[in-house]
This record gives structure tokens, sequence and C-alpha cells, in this order.
């Protein structure tokens, strides 16, 4: 590695190492912090950074191995699980702000290209940054959580099509050219159907079973070697054909996807993906010139806010469209507002295509980094209206008419996930009348039609509850990830029926407190039912009695699972297994062997206990177990004999069960 690169990349990953630090503190994604390492290592900020070509090449490998990525990650079978939001509330999001990237540059007084490309830039949302803010917030089960999910998968496709666009924006492929053009058209066309061609041979034949091979290797390098091969083969391959490297590079990665072995091969290339790509962002900052702001720091962030706020109608109008209320679309289209990482890599297609100059690109640049440091307290933001529209008793009656005027007699089921549908299925079993309350419409449309009790409401309104018979139900039970409606829910159904006994699924125990303030019976906790399934397995294999385990699960749950947050001597004095009355003794299993001592001999005539000091507690023989043999019971070869005794007694009473020339 030549001497500079090496310490342009020094000081490349210290100042990131800085600036993720900083941002973590001031809780600003890490994206932020590789744009500012960018900027104070770029020749705009101290020049620390020489050669700026290599760091390109460097990012250009990031991006190819970002797209690689997302490709393995996406699967047909997961998209059609989201189908409805991902295609219906995806396209109409990006086509609204296409069309208002539209109308900006027609104000502007720009082409019709020019214009369409500016709305490309600003449709797409940063994935890393809303989909790491849901998680932050335990909400991306959430509805407003699942939508933004969908909308954003859909971008990260539609980016492929949109590079494919930028020199069709920018007049390159429109014009006719006269015969030679022509030709050149042509060629590219076949070679572009060519490479299709092959690639579609190569995943249904050659891709697997050079996989097969890799894979039987279990070789981790020459697996990892593997994946980089295939994913730059295939970009150079397309590349090659005059299309993207970015098509290339996802297309590789959809190949893996259909695989087994694509969670393996995600897990291998993330960290040179994370590396490559943090690189890209870099010189990205490397390119913003803070001088543009200091000349037209109003003008800057008017822009900015017309992004955000053009970024977020779009969004809001994309999920009403899809049915859902407004208490879900106000804070998934704050979430969305931002400009996205891939809009950069699109920013830098359009530039070499001349639909951006100079001047426009710092602009773009500016905006772009403005929006994302906007972001997390948006959310936020939105995450509050959102939950204060839901309050709102007036809102959405129309959301709570049933198909079939049902109403819950028996249980009240709140949310039709993993856990909502075991409810169901128990109700069932049992004979137990139930109702479920989903916000998914095409959820509830597909389980009507399989004969599901399930009818489209927004629980969080008490006219709903009332209307789906909260006050006659004995039961509720609610099954939803959202925090903010799960607490809602409980208030209203409380204020309903004060007989109405409340079950509760929540993820943190710090919920626990507030749900039973708020009314809940029942407050069962995610993490904490792992745990005590956990510890009933750990206790069963130590033979802790089954009432002894059963008397501490229930006084766990009781106490609101105190003892798991901090366990006291008292606490482990009263938790003790069957070793604690075994003394020095231990439990052995021993195969009787053809031909032993033992072999054919009763119990009695062995006299175990009486010479060895070794007691038999069981006997297994084929698929039978003899808890507690009778002592005219006869041992046969094969047989499994479980004994108790002093270890040492064990092993020397283990030969009568191996060797026949001991005898008792």
């Amino acid at each position: 590695m030549p001497q500079p690169l090496l310490s342009d990349l020094i000081v490349i990953f210290a100042l990131c190492a800085l600036a993720v630090w900083l941002g973590q503190r001031l809780r600003q994604p890490a994206v932020v912090g590789f744009l500012l390492a960018g900027l104070l290592a770029g020749p705009h900020g101290l020049g620390l950074v020489k050669d700026l070509d290599a760091v390109e090449a460097a990012a250009e490998l990031g991006v190819v191995l970002l797209m690689f990525t997302i490709g393995m990650e996406f699967s047909f079978r997961n998209l059609l699980q989201i189908k409805r939001s991902l295609f219906w509330g995806g396209s109409v999001q990006v086509g609204l702000t296409v069309l208002a990237g539209l109308g900006a540059g027609w104000l502007a007084g720009r082409g019709l290209g020019q214009g369409l490309f500016w709305g490309c830039l600003a449709a797409l949302s940063s994935t890393a940054i809303v989909l790491k803010l849901w998680q932050e917030r335990a909400a991306l089960d959430s509805p407003p959580g699942r939508v933004s999910l969908a909308i954003l998968i859909f971008q990260d496709l539609v980016v492929i099509p949109m590079m494919l666009a930028v020199p069709l924006l920018a007049g390159q492929g429109l014009e006719a050219g006269g015969a030679a053009a022509g030709q050149g058209g042509w060629w590219l066309a076949a070679k572009g159907a060519g490479v299709m061609v092959l690639l579609a041979a190569g995943a249904k034949w050659l891709v697997p079973w050079a996989l097969d091979q890799v894979a039987a290797t279990r070789n981790s390098e020459l697996f990892l070697v593997a994946m980089v091969l295939l994913c730059l083969a295939v970009a150079g391959l397309t590349s090659w054909a005059g299309l993207s490297l970015a098509l290339g590079a996802f297309l590789a990665g959809l190949i893996i996807s259909e695989s087994p072995y694509s969670h393996q091969a995600l897990g291998s290339i993330l960290p040179l993906r994370d590396i490559f790509t943090s690189l890209f962002f870099v010189s990205v900052g490397m390119l913003l010139d803070l001088r543009v702001v200091g000349q037209q720091p109003v003008a800057l962030g008017l822009a900015t806010l017309g992004v955000v706020a053009a970024k977020a109608l779009a969004a809001g109008a994309a999920v009403l469209a899809l049915g859902l209320p407004l208490r879900v679309a106000v804070p998934a289209a704050l979430g969305l507002a931002q400009v996205g990482e891939f809009s950069f890599i699109l920013a830098e297609q359009g530039r070499a295509h001349g639909l951006l100059g100079p001047a426009e690109h710092q602009w773009f640049l500016v905006v772009s980094v403005l929006s994302m440091c906007v972001t997390p307290p948006l959310l936020g933001l939105g995450a509050r209206l959102g939950a204060r529209l839901g309050e709102r008793k007036g809102l959405g009656r129309a959301e709570a008419e049933p198909e079939d005027g049902s109403s819950a007699q028996g249980v009240l089921v709140v949310g039709f996930g993993i856990n909502g549908q075991n409810v169901a299925r128990a109700c069932q079993a049992a004979g137990i009348p139930y109702l479920v309350l989903e916000m998914n419409p095409e959820t509830v449309r597909r389980q009507r039609e399989l004969g599901e009790a399930i009818v489209y409401g927004d629980a969080m309104r008490p006219a709903v509850l009332e209307h789906f018979g909260a006050r006659k139900a004995r039961v509720l039970v609610v099954t939803m990830a959202d925090p903010v409606a799960t607490r809602s829910i409980v208030a209203s159904a409380r204020a309903l029926n004060p007989d109405l006994y409340v079950i509760v699924r929540t993820r943190f125990a710090q919920e626990i407190a507030q749900l039973r303030a708020l009314g809940a019976d029942e407050v069962i906790v995610e993490e904490y039912e792992t745990a005590l399934e956990i510890f009933t397995r750990v206790l069963r294999r130590f033979w802790v009695p089954r009432e002894e385990m059963a008397r501490l699960v229930e006084e766990l749950r009781s106490e609101g699972y105190e003892m798991l947050r901090g366990v006291t001597p008292a606490d482990k004095a009263s938790v003790c297994d069957i070793r604690c009355y075994l003394g020095d003794a231990e439990l052995e299993t021993i195969t009787v062997r053809s031909g032993a001592a033992l072999e054919g001999r009763t119990i009695a005539e062995m006299e175990l206990r009486g010479r060895h000091g070794v007691t038999v507690l069981a006997l297994r023989r084929g698929g039978e177990v003899l808890s507690n043999p009778e002592a005219s019971t006869r041992l046969a070869a094969g047989d499994l004999a479980v004994v108790m005794g002093p270890a040492s007694r064990i092993a020397a009473v283990a030969a009568l069960f191996r060797d026949a020339r001991e005898t008792p």
C-alpha cells in the first residue's frame, strides 16, 4: 500500500471514530459522523487527505458492497407479506415526491429531465437512519415502523431503474444520432440482454453448484473470497454491458438470496460493507463546501425545510392511501422526511451526465446532510403527535364499522401478529368466542377469507373498542408492539369496562408499573418470559421439583420479575436442586454390556445397595423407561441403568456392567 494512502486512511478512520463518537453523544446517526469526517479531512476543510482518487475508488467499492447486501436481504417470499404497503405505498410516496421535484424544477426554469431528476433525488430516504431509529425505540414492529420499512424497501428497489434512467433524463439515450449511434444502441441492447440471460442461467445452475463446492470445504476464508468474487464479477459483467456496477452488485446479491447460504454470506460481507461504505460517505463529505452555507444560509435553510416538508407530505399521503389512520401516517411521514444515502450515489451519476452543476451539487449535499441531522428529533415529534392523534375520540369512526356486525363476547384480541394468532388458536381450541382487531387491511382481508373472526379497526380509539364489544367482553388481550398505543388502549378499555380482565404484552420491564397503573391485570414481558422459560429448563436439568419451579415462576410474575432484576442471597437459598440433598452422591448412566457379570440377574441378586452402596433409580430398555424398578427386574444387554451413589463407588461398580470376570 502506498505510504500516502496509508496516511490518508489513518486520518480518515481516526476522524470517523471521533465524529461517530460525538454523534452518538449528540444522538446523531453514524452517517452524519462520516460526512462530518469527510468535511474536515477534505480539500474544503483541513486538507488532510491527499490521494482523493484512491479514496473515491474505495468508496465506489463501498457502493458495490452496499448494493450486494441489499440484494441478499431481498426475498420474494418476505416481500409478499407486505406487498400492498411496499408497492402501493412506496409507489405513491416516490411518485408524489418526483412530481414535487418536477414542480420545483419548473419553477426554477429547468427542463423536464432535470426536474424529474431532482424529484428522484428527493424521493429516496435513508434506510440506515430510519430503521436504526425505529429499532432504538423498539417500535419496528409497530404500524408506523412496518409501513416505513415497506416504503424504504421500495425505494431501495426503485433506485436501480432511477440510475438506469439518468442517461435518458440527460437526453443522451433519446437522440437519433444517425446509423452509427443506432448500431451502438443495438449493440448495447444485445449485450445487456445477453448478460441477463447469462446471469439467469448462472443463477439456476452454475452458482448453486459452485456455492455447494465452496461450502463443502467449511473454510470461512474461501467462502468470503467466493462471495466477493461473485459480487465483483457480476458487477464487472454488467458494467461491460453498459449497465451500472450497482445493478450488477444487486443482481449478484439477489442470486445469493435464493440460496441456503444467504445468511452466512450476509454475515461475512457486512463488516467489509460497513468499512467501505463509510469511505463512501466520507468521500461525499469531502465534496461539501461550507463556504456555500456561509454565503446563503437563509436560502439553504428554506430549501431544507421545503424538501423535508414535501417529503413528509408525500409519505403521509402514501400511508393514508393505504387506509391507515393519521396516528400511523404522522410518525411514518416525519421519519421518512430526510434525503437518503442512495441519493448521493444517484447525484454522482447525475453530475457525471450534466444533470447537476457544481453549485447545484453543493446545495444538494448541504440540504441532504441537514435533513439527516434533523431526522431523530423529527421522528420523536412524530411519535408524540401520533399518540395524541390516537387519543382523540372523534377521529376515524368509519374505521370502526364491521363488515358483519361482529363484536366480542368472550375475548377481544388487539393485533394479529404471532402472539395474536396464538391467542386466537387457543380460543378456537377451547371453544371461547373471540374477536381480533387489526390495523393492517391486507391481513384483515386475507384472514376473513379464511374464516377468521377479525375486523379492521384502530383500538386506540375508545369508540372503536366500545363498538366491537369492550363493554361486554370478559378478557382483553393486547399483543401490539407499540408501547404508546398499548398504554392508550389499556386506559380506554379500563374506563369502558371496569370488570374487564386486561392482559398486555410488552417488550420491556420498565413498562410494567405504568401499564398496571393504567389498569392492566397482567403484563407479560417478553424479555423476562424468555428468561423464565430458560430458567425453568435449567432447573429441570438439575432435578428441581416441579412444584418448586411452579412456585418460583408464579412468585416472579406476581412480583413484577423483581427477582430477575437482582437475586438476593435469600432467593439463592430458596432455589435448591436435588444436589442439595445428595451430598457427595452422583448420578450416572451406565450401559449393560453383553456378557457382563450382571446380565440376566435381578436387581435383588446384584445386592448393589448393600455391598457397594449404589442404588439403581431407573432403567431404559429400548423405548421404555422403568422408573424405580422392582427388585425382581432382570437386567438385559443394552439396558441403560441410572444409578446413584458416591463417585468412587460408581466407578468401582461400573466394571460389573461391562466385564464378565467381575462378580458382585
